[in-house]
């Protein structure tokens, strides 16, 4: 056999004429055997959903438009708006504070992202609460001398000022944090070029840092709303007329607590929906250009 022939094996022609072999997929048992246990276990779910008596679906379709629980949903929306508005607001102004290059700036901020992680939601609503126990009154005036004008802390600060404050505050040491991280995030290279050029720092923070800094602050900032907007069930500790707590106040009167609570449940999930969708199209106008 001269040393330029070669073999022919399993079928092959000499010319490697590999359209003789049979292809033969890949089989996966193991994973097809998940595929059918899970199937199971969820067609067993939703059989359960709608055979159970125990769900009570009429109770369900009775309250879940009823005009108690649109108001709720209304309310819960307000707070989860103005938490969101002013925590943010608050936030951006203690990211560039710790981001600033002065010591004490940068302290004040730290200390204050440092204080609201660590006391529990609760316990800032409840002491926002009872602020009037603490100060009858609010004065304006000189630092440490006389006061122009005063407001009647009772009167100023009521139970959805209080929800509204305290969601605000807590929202703002975890939105200070999500930013401070979106504008670290952008090469610093752009601003050395950018200021090289004269641009005012007003406007490259504008127009430079955080158009591109809303890539990494988006998915963390959508994630804190909706963990805000869920978290807004707290507030039922005020008797604030939110969602959660009208229905308790429901399901205490007729006993009906499951349906009363899927009731909760659907208008958590279809809102916290329709704020994904929102999210998804606000990512999409922000990642123009970043990927082709």
């Amino acid at each position: 056999m001269s040393v330029t022939e070669r073999p022919v094996a399993d079928g092959l022609a000499k010319d490697d004429d590999y359209s003789a072999l049979k292809v033969v997929p890949v089989r996966h048992p193991w994973r097809w055997a998940a595929v059918v246990a899970t199937a199971v276990l969820v067609a067993q779910f939703a059989h359960g959903l709608a055979t159970n008596s125990g769900w009570e679906w009429e109770v369900f379709a009775e309250f879940f438009t009823a005009d108690v629980i649109l108001k709720a949903v209304w309310v819960t929306l307000q707070l989860t708006f103005y938490g969101t508005a002013v925590g943010f607001a608050l936030g951006i102004v203690l990211a560039f504070m710790r981001l600033s290059a002065s010591p004490f700036l940068k302290a004040v901020a730290f200390a204050y992202i440092w204080a609201f992680r660590s006391i529990p939601l609760i316990v800032q609503l409840l002491f926002w609460f009872n602020l009037a126990y603490l100060y009858k009154e609010l004065q304006f005036g000189i630092p440490f001398g006389p006061g122009f004008f005063s407001f009647d802390t009772m009167g100023l600060v009521g139970a959805m000022s209080a929800a509204v404050l305290g969601l605000a505050l807590h929202q703002a040491a975890y939105a200070a944090e999500i930013v401070r991280a979106g504008v670290l995030a952008v090469d610093s290279g752009q601003l050395e070029a950018a200021a090289a050029l004269g641009i005012p720092r007003l406007r490259q923070i504008r127009r430079i840092v955080l158009p591109q800094a809303m890539r990494s602050i988006l998915p963390n900032a959508a994630n804190e709303i909706i963990s805000l907007f869920k978290g807004t069930s707290i507030v039922s500790v005020m008797a604030i007329g939110e969602l959660f707590y009208q229905v308790q106040v429901i399901y205490g009167r007729n006993g009906r607590v499951v349906p009363l609570l899927m009731v909760a449940t659907a208008w958590y999930v279809l809102l916290t929906t329709a704020l994904s969708v929102l999210q998804h199209y606000v990512e999409r106008h922000f990642s123009k250009g970043a990927s082709r």
